[in-house]
């Protein structure tokens, strides 16, 4: 399979509710189910080039799931921007969960999808699921203050591009913790982040909606503080066995912070990559041969 088939499933919310979209790879079918989950602002084809590399490590019996984030790629937005935030989208992950029924059932969560995998590995048992095995892509309970700030300081910008060449030199500027990549990766990987403009001028804009900015820029120092306790309760609380990535240069997740999880909860196993900041996208051959490893041994 060379192509994703697209899907959505109703969620609940304080309105009337809305629909997530998720990208479908392999045999839906399949006794082993690996759920892939965005960073913040991306959604849900970043996972295309790992998808097709489980698949073909599993001869074609798996299933790959890639959802777009509520507010992202295919997703409605709402019409609440209080809901975009972690608990929310983890009641969406648990409804998908539900929907999907896996029975061997692995997590991949990069960023903000790898706080909502903590989310649904402690939770999953409600919808019938548990997690075996979880990869938690340069993220932990502790996110670094002035990561916080650096990516605030362009979330939620409504811009406008000539051309998808030009939103992808844009998005390159503001993602150069991503690592090396090369031209046409990237050029690939800045396809789905973008649409055509609603008003039909030409060009493109951004594939997400701006108001995810306002509950993440409402965030205080003193609050992300607060915050780490309970986040360092779920994470104790899961059992799934645990692969922590990191990017050696990352400004999100500290070196600290890393060896801690290595410590305490599911002690996870910590691998590091070299040249690479936040956060790896799973693209390059020895990034993906880490988690093929673990998911697929």
């Amino acid at each position: 399979m060379t192509q994703p088939t697209l899907h959505h499933i109703p969620c609940p919310d304080t309105g009337t509710g809305h629909r997530m979209a998720y990208w479908s790879w392999g045999d839906a079918q399949a006794e082993h189910t690996v759920v892939c989950v965005h960073g913040l602002t991306r959604q849900g084809r970043d996972f295309d080039v790992l998808a097709q590399s489980l698949l073909a490590r599993a001869g074609g019996a798996l299933h790959v799931v890639c959802p777009d984030v509520v507010g992202r790629g295919q997703s409605d937005w709402l019409v609440d921007p209080q809901g975009y935030q972690v608990p929310a989208y983890a009641a969406d992950m648990l409804a998908l969960l539900a929907h999907l029924k896996p029975r061997t059932l692995d997590w991949v969560g990069t960023s903000m999808g790898g706080l909502i995998g903590m989310a649904v590995a402690a939770h999953a048992k409600a919808v019938g699921a548990s997690v075996r095995r979880l990869v938690l892509n340069d993220v932990g309970p502790v996110i670094e203050w002035q990561s916080l700030v650096r990516i605030g300081s362009y979330l939620g910008r409504t811009m406008a591009f000539d051309s998808l060449q030009a939103a992808a030199d844009a998005m390159w500027s503001v993602s150069t913790g991503f690592g090396p990549h090369t031209p046409q990766q990237w050029l690939a990987l800045s396809t789905h982040m973008v649409k055509p403009r609603a008003d039909g001028a030409p060009g493109v804009v951004l594939h997400y909606d701006p108001a995810i900015a306002l509950p993440f820029k409402a965030v205080t120092q003193e609050a992300a503080a607060q915050g780490e306790a309970l986040l360092w309760q779920v994470y104790d609380s899961i059992t799934a066995q645990t692969l922590l990535l990191r990017g050696a240069q990352s400004d999100l997740l500290s070196v600290q912070t890393a060896q801690l999880m290595c410590q305490r909860g599911p002690k996870a196993r910590l691998v590091e990559f070299a040249g690479v900041g936040h956060a790896p996208t799973l693209i390059a051959d020895d990034q993906q041969q880490v988690v093929l490893d673990f998911l697929l041994p």
